[in-house]
């Protein structure tokens, strides 16, 4: 059997979605662990999970290195947090209500036999299709960024471990792009050797493009996955709640896992 036949389809699968309330940014890394683990283990089903944000926060990768990406005292200084995630990528700024920000928990199967280029434009077929819908021509440029003509709109990362795959993005819909680089390295020097003079010029928000609501941007995206494969609401359980303090106190709220060198 091939390996193109032995891959899941989207529809094989009852897809759950979970959007709860704002939560802080611990609680989103220790829960993308969490969940991955939950559909890895079969507890629960692959799932959506759209990110809303209690406070605002750096998340770094969890290959980069906390002293080359983030000016610890500009992020404090702007009452900014800093977290280290369970995926690859770059790192993120994050205010709440600025961003769109989502996970992805699927089984392996379902990019069974794919480059990592092709399993990452295949995970965001869904939004690249509802930004058509919005008039936004939108496309993958490899490996992780999703762009536009009018600028990159925003970058994914992703973790495998058990049988399951966490594909997650965060996508630029008002950024405050000169607190973005005060706060991050990697901004400074990328607009540095493009000799661009704002970074407003490299990370282009939805808000722009389209001129709609955050909320109703999020709400096509769900509209168009639910019609692509199927998603029927969901909430956190409270055994996953716990699961997720319980990784706060022990991995991702701790300084040996925040300042680690890859």
């Amino acid at each position: 059997m091939t390996a193109a036949a032995a891959r899941s389809q989207w529809s094989d699968f009852n897809w759950r979605l979970l959007h709860p309330e704002p939560l802080q940014p611990l609680q989103h890394m220790a829960l993308d662990q969490v969940l991955l683990d939950e559909v890895a283990a079969g507890r629960r089903p692959p799932t959506l999970r759209i990110w809303e944000w209690a406070a605002p926060a750096v998340v770094i990768g969890i290959f980069q290195s906390l002293k080359n990406e983030v000016d610890a005292r500009q992020a404090q200084a702007h009452g900014i947090q800093v977290v280290r995630r369970i995926s690859g990528g770059g790192a993120m700024f994050v205010e709440p209500g600025d961003t769109i920000t989502y996970s992805l928990y699927a089984p392996l199967s379902l990019i069974e036999g794919m480059s990592f280029h092709e399993a990452y434009a295949y995970m965001d077929s869904f939004v690249l299709q509802a930004l058509a819908e919005l008039g936004i021509k939108a496309w993958y440029q490899p490996l992780n960024d999703i762009t536009s003509e009018g600028g990159k709109i925003g970058g994914a990362a992703q973790a495998r471990r058990g049988g399951a795959v966490l594909h997650h993005v965060t996508m630029a819909y008002d950024m405050d792009a000169d607190k973005m680089v005060r706060v991050l390295r990697i901004g400074r020097e990328k607009l540095s050797d493009k000799g661009t003079a704002s970074a407003a010029k490299r990370v282009d928000p939805l808000r722009s493009q389209t001129g709609l609501a955050r909320e109703a941007i999020i709400q096509r995206m769900l509209e168009t996955f639910r019609r692509r494969n199927g998603l029927r609401d969901d909430t956190l359980k409270p055994a996953e709640l716990a699961a997720a303090g319980r990784l706060i106190e022990e991995k991702f709220g701790t300084e040996a896992w925040l300042a680690k060198v890859p």
